[in-house]
């Protein structure tokens, strides 16, 4: 089991990371937070070590993606619907930024992971395919796709 001090720098540091991919997969302010909690609980239980920052990371990254396909797959889950699709966006948020989450956020699942590493947490594609378990050459062809599908939601190049 992990120290609190341990605990409380990787929520600290990585809180924000695991929100964002669970919002990306299960659009739902109330199953973000409980994902949220089962990630770090099974972070606080996991007895193995990592070996860098990097590692620790790809690790969360995994177990959060892994916890919402559990989620998603629940019978519990399919047998509810959700009271709102997707969530109201912050107010204050410029309106380009929204379009450009809207866009994210309608695009097939299979795009929405890669899109979201890539972009918002900067990995490449070769580190993406092991992340993801997939083929690198996939991984650029989902990078290519999902550009082209948003240009066409975007309405352009404007937004690249």
């Amino acid at each position: 089991m992990r120290s609190e001090q341990e605990v409380n720098r990787a929520i600290e540091q990585y809180a924000d990371m695991v929100r964002r991919l669970c919002m990306i997969h299960l659009k739902n302010d109330a199953d973000t937070e409980d994902i949220f909690q089962t990630v770090f609980l099974k972070y606080v239980l996991h007895t193995g070590s990592f070996e860098t920052e990097e590692h620790e990371k790809a690790w969360l990254i995994r177990v959060t993606i892994n916890a919402c396909k559990d989620l998603l797959k629940s019978v519990f889950y399919r047998r509810t619907v959700s009271m709102d699709e997707i969530p109201a966006l912050p107010a204050e948020m410029p309106p380009e930024e929204k379009d450009i989450l809207e866009a994210v956020l309608s695009l097939p699942q299979k795009y929405k992971d890669v899109v979201y590493l890539h972009f918002y947490e900067a990995y490449t594609a070769p580190q993406i395919s092991r992340l993801l378990k997939k083929n690198v050459n996939t991984v650029y062809t989902l990078l290519t796709r999902s550009k082209q599908l948003l240009r066409e939601k975007l309405g352009g190049d404007g937004y690249e």
